[in-house]
């Protein structure tokens, strides 16, 4: 995933190398007394060789920072997000002493991996998450139309059933033409229980028969489907809103595509404004080679990244791990 995200950060981790090796190849003019003991005059030095160590000076990362602004920025990294890595990797190299002789790629990948893994943050282990709460642990899966939410949601079953968990799922998308169909089938595939009723029928009605079956059977997750919408329609939010208040979900998952970049980023901040979010999936991330949406969701409406969708079988979702997305984003530039 996100490969050409990973190609221009080999280039541009190679331009901080470049010019922190010249900056530390090069000795300083002897200073002057005075500059000897004024600790504030140390930026107009570009490099202060002292035993052993130099310092690193703003100026000798200045061009490889702001390619890597325009780098984050053209793979769809939203503003605020990059202006906050630039100056996390700012505050690390800037001013600090290395020894001479460390390894320059470690010292910029450290501070690049230290930016991402802050902005990223960390993550959302489901398992554990249901393992420590009272049961059934009710999900309420929300998002716009056609980002295979309907999809993510039999996955999601498919993993929680290997990991132990029984479930049910609530087919809460009486709107849209074939929706009940389309998860009955996944369900059936799945061995996993639906609770249904009619297209067009009350949503809330539906999931909260599926919450009354979970309690009744003991089962342990309820997955609850529902129809795509935008935030800007008020009624569809507003029976959102319902299907909040009759379920009492312990969980509202936002449902978005990783190729739609930072459009997914706005419209993840707008659900959550209106009927809140407490993480995020991102479907599509193998056809997505810029990985923005990844890294600034989180960050932007401050929820967690839960899962990843790598493909089309129920097995193509994977628990989003920042550790594991920085070494892959990171694996080539070392």
């Amino acid at each position: 995933m996100f490969e050409g995200l990973r190609d221009r950060l080999q280039k541009i981790t190679t331009g901080f190398e470049k010019s922190i090796a010249t900056a530390s190849a090069e000795p300083a003019p002897a200073a002057p007394a005075a500059e000897k003991k004024d600790p504030t005059l140390l930026g107009k030095v570009r490099v202060l060789v002292t035993d052993r160590e130099f310092v690193i000076s703003e100026k000798d990362i200045e061009e490889p920072l702001f390619e890597l602004e325009m780098v984050l920025l053209e793979n769809d990294v939203a503003l605020p997000v990059a202006e906050e890595i630039i100056a996390h990797i700012r505050a690390d190299l800037t001013g600090t002493r290395r020894k001479i002789g460390e390894r320059i790629d470690t010292i910029v990948i450290s501070a690049l991996k230290s930016a991402l893994l802050d902005v990223l943050g960390d993550g959302f282990d489901l398992v554990s998450y249901i393992t420590t709460h009272e049961r059934p642990v009710k999900i309420l899966f929300t998002g716009v139309n056609g980002t295979g939410k309907t999809t993510t949601v039999a996955k999601i079953g498919a993993y929680l059933k290997k990991q132990g968990f029984s479930v049910v799922i609530g087919a809460g998308d009486t709107f849209r033409a074939g929706a009940i169909e389309q998860i009955d089938v996944h369900a059936s595939r799945l061995g996993i229980r639906i609770i249904q009723h009619q297209q067009g029928a009350d949503p809330s009605a539906v999931l909260f028969d599926a919450v009354q079956h979970a309690e009744a059977h003991h089962i342990d997750v309820v997955l609850a489907d529902t129809a795509g919408r935008f935030h800007n329609r008020v009624n569809l939010m507003n029976q959102l809103e319902k299907i909040r208040r009759i379920m009492k979900p312990d969980l509202i998952v936002y449902v978005d595509e990783a190729v739609a970049g930072n459009d997914a980023v706005v419209r993840a901040a707008e659900f959550e404004k209106s009927v809140g979010a407490d993480a995020v999936v991102l479907t599509k991330a193998d056809m997505d080679p810029r990985g923005g949406a990844a890294i600034s969701i989180a960050h932007t409406i401050g929820k967690p990244l839960m899962f990843l969708g790598t493909g089309q079988g129920y097995d193509d979702i994977v628990p989003f791990s920042p550790g594991k997305m920085v070494d892959e984003l990171l694996t080539e530039a070392a």
